[in-house]
């Protein structure tokens, strides 16, 4: 982002390795929050559908107008693939299938969050992403609160819920590196042509695993008045936290490096925790509450921008056969930048019209 005082200028497709905007930070936090109601949201699904057909309606009910209406995004099809198996087949058939299995949502929502480290360590191994000293320290404080808030919790999870909830996190971080790779120009088609991939697997392991009986019982008693809050929460996951939370995450993705982005997503289950503990009755411990305050100081730490350093420059001396036009402080050529809103809107940016002024500071 490019200013003077009275105007600032949006970018486009620029990104700044370790550096991260406030907007995007922000953005980056209703995002945690999206994902951290959601867990509640997964829960009322699951009193009425069996986990693997939950995951199949979730994904078919977005994937039906998105072949119809959305046009499809613009990169390379393995990325895409990659994506809808990563972020949607492998995480959400373990996640909810751990739940079903007897994970508290508040434990939940913690150990999915295991994708930020994981996210980390697979960027530097695999696309040799640069990591600061900073980010280090702020996914190992992350990782240190993620550890006391699953520890006072752990007597009420089984090994296995554990260990499913944990794949399910592999499979985010899977998923955050394919979208990233991808770079999409319009991330929200991105996120909502990753559901196309997801239904057909989902259907064949649900009446592999699940069985037509189990899943014919559950459609038959969905009508009910009972099932509202399941079929209200089904729709609070396919509206929020996937169709927005996912396209803005994916477009943060395409901005800046995984490891940067990623430790958000261990403000997910502060959220969570707490809308268990007012609406389930999951009460957390003062444990709990510090484990907490430690991933929330943990994504400041990591996510927190170095202060640029400001080399002199040697002075030279002009040449009088070319006289130097005046430049505005901080300001850039226009035809650098495309308006960042149209990329989260989705609408292609116009290369040949001049970026504007978008606000005073």
């Amino acid at each position: 982002m490019a200013s003077n005082n009275n105007v600032i200028v949006l970018n486009g497709p620029r990104r700044d390795h370790g550096l991260m905007p406030s907007r995007h930070r922000l953005l980056a936090v209703l995002v945690a929050i999206m994902w951290g109601v959601n867990f509640l949201a997964i829960h009322l699904s699951l009193q009425q559908f069996p986990p693997l057909f939950l995951v199949v309606l979730r994904f078919a009910l977005l994937a039906i107008p998105t072949v119809l209406f959305v046009p499809k995004p613009d990169v390379p099809l393995r990325w895409l693939i990659g994506y809808g198996l990563g972020f949607g087949v492998v995480q959400f058939t373990f996640l909810y299938t751990g739940m079903a299995a007897g994970m508290p949502t508040g434990l939940a929502s913690l150990v999915l969050q295991a994708s930020g480290p994981f996210t980390l360590v697979l960027g530097v191994v695999l696309l040799r992403e640069r990591v600061r000293l900073a980010q280090w320290a702020g996914i190992g404080l992350a990782v240190l609160g993620m550890a006391l808030v699953g520890f006072s919790q752990a007597e009420s999870a089984q090994l296995l819920p554990f260990v499913l909830v944990l794949v399910g996190a592999f499979g985010w971080a899977l998923g955050n590196l394919s979208g990233r790779l991808a770079k999409p120009v319009r991330p929200l088609h991105l996120a909502m042509w990753m559901s196309v991939v997801v239904p057909v697997p989902m259907l064949a392991l649900s009446l592999l695993v699940e069985g037509p009986r189990a899943i014919g019982h559950s459609l038959a008693t969905s009508l009910t008045a009972q099932a509202v809050p399941a079929w209200a929460g089904l729709v609070y996951t396919v509206v929020i936290a996937t169709v927005v939370g996912s396209g803005v995450w994916t477009w943060l993705l395409s901005r800046h490096p995984a490891g940067v982005v990623a430790p958000f997503s261990m403000l997910v289950p502060v959220v969570g925790i707490l809308t268990a503990a007012i609406v389930l009755g999951e009460r957390p411990s003062l444990l709990e509450y510090a484990g907490g305050a430690i991933v929330v100081t943990g994504v400041v730490v990591g996510s927190r921008a170095p202060r640029p350093s400001r080399p002199s420059r040697p002075s030279r001396p002009s040449s009088p056969s070319r006289p130097r036009r005046p430049l505005r402080v901080g300001a850039e050529p226009a035809e650098r930048h495309t308006p960042m809103v149209l990329a989260v809107l989705g609408v292609a940016p116009d290369p040949g019209r001049d970026s504007r002024a978008c606000g005073a500071r």
